[in-house]
């Protein structure tokens, strides 16, 4: 008897895709030089953590199922140590906090709380894909995490420019009716209008006035990703706070502004659906076959993470939001005393991420030798392209870096840059 040897042939196509396989890589290089400087990691900055804050966290949703939602101990522990229900058990809480923060009001019953954003994008796809013909369209460069579950939904990708603002709106049509023109489908329209992943850009507010007119027009969805939209000063307002018309599929993530490790995310999903009920029950339904429920004590967790502060995630953050504003001026600052000529740069105005533009070949085998020779690590970025661009830019994460780890970091890369040029 010999050992099973499967032929990747044989396997789902995803699995030769490069954008499941981006991830992993960037994780292992980080893994394989644990003493470089990491501008690659995209997660929120950890000096505020605390193990105590935990237990705090779930003593205050206890005592909210008990006083507000007048649960006995019975049901307290089953709530907790149960699978709860498959929408989520916390859907309240986070409708509460998207009134207060974002000025959008959601029926708690159209909250779909998720296992990560990640989830919930997958859930959306997965059900929007009925036929060959569909498609969905999103940004280029856009976040991996976007084309690799498009690939596992078999939902092919058409890609849209982007310009200094987001979207460029007028390929966008351009590819609409191009799409329509060869019998294909548009189902929806991916978009991460505030600090984008990996670009850092933001859509002007007259440019989400006119993507909501052409989602109307066009008759098809917006998938908003928004998940670095608190994290900044002067905040515009969300596309589904601007909805009127349930164009917008809203993606929420507690990973930049709760806990990454709770693992919760959620989607609004209140678009009807003929023959009764919404789209959150027809995602609820898909949820139940692929994750079952998200952990009622993650769920806990991000509660009284919720509860902690008031009701508002943007009162629980500003310490964070300081750091983040000031990781990101530095980093910009930074780049400008040590660089200049054939190198360029963007200048977003929040969120974790900075574009170069380099004179040489950013590939992983350059991201490896930098690690190794010179310990620092960024995020090479033709992996947000497909694996078909972006050979020359880089990305740079900001949020989890000290301000002594910033500077070394940058000199490294000052001395990489040096090198290679």
């Amino acid at each position: 008897m010999t050992d099973v040897d499967l032929d990747i042939a044989t396997l789902h196509g995803s699995l030769g895709d490069r954008a499941l396989s981006s991830m992993n890589f960037l994780n292992q290089i980080a893994s394989e030089y644990p003493d470089a400087i990491s501008f690659a990691a995209g997660r929120p900055y950890e000096g505020f953590y605390d193990p105590e804050h935990l237990h705090h966290y779930l003593r205050l949703f206890r005592a909210h199922l008990e006083h507000d939602l007048g649960y006995d101990e019975r049901e307290v522990t089953r709530a907790l140590f149960q699978y709860g229900r498959t929408k989520g058990i916390i859907n309240d809480l986070v409708a509460r906090q998207l009134a207060t923060d974002e000025q959008i009001i959601a029926d708690p019953e159209s909250i779909v709380v998720t296992v990560g954003c990640q989830e919930a994008l997958f859930l959306v796809l997965r059900a929007l894909r009925a036929t060959a013909d569909d498609v969905v369209l999103a940004p280029v460069p856009t976040y991996v995490g976007l084309t690799g579950a498009a690939r596992l939904a078999d939902l092919p990708v058409h890609p849209v420019r982007t310009t200094g603002a987001g979207l460029d709106l007028d390929d966008l049509v351009a590819g609409l009716y191009a799409l329509r023109a060869a019998g294909r489908r548009p189902r929806a329209i991916y978009v991460t209008p505030d600090f984008a992943n990996p670009t850092g850009v933001s859509m002007t507010v007259a440019d989400r006035h006119r993507l909501l007119d052409i989602a109307d027009r066009e008759d098809v969805l917006l998938l908003e990703d928004n998940a670095y939209g608190l994290l900044a000063d002067d905040r515009l307002p969300t596309l589904k706070s601007l909805d009127r018309h349930a164009r917008v599929v809203y993606l929420g993530s507690f990973a930049k502004t709760g806990l990454p490790g709770a693992r919760v995310g959620f989607a609004i999903a209140d678009q009807k659906v003929t023959g009764g009920g919404i789209f959150a029950d027809e995602l609820s339904k898909i949820k139940s076959m692929l994750t079952v429920n998200t952990p009622p004590v993650a769920q806990a967790v991000i509660g009284g993470r919720l509860l902690a502060g008031g009701g508002s995630l943007v009162a629980a953050n500003e310490r964070e939001i300081a750091v983040y504003r000031a990781n990101l001026r530095q980093v910009l600052d930074g780049l400008a005393r040590r660089f200049s000529g054939d190198v360029s740069w963007n200048t977003p105005t929040g969120g974790f991420f900075v574009t170069l533009t380099v004179p040489f070949r950013a590939d992983d085998g350059m991201l490896a030798h930098s690690a190794r020779v010179h310990g620092v690590l960024w995020t090479p970025m033709h992996h947000f392209y497909g694996g078909t661009g972006g050979f020359h830019e880089l990305r740079l994460s900001c949020s989890v870096l000290t301000h002594e780890a910033i500077e070394v970091g940058l000199d490294r890369l000052a001395k990489f840059f040096e090198e290679i040029s």
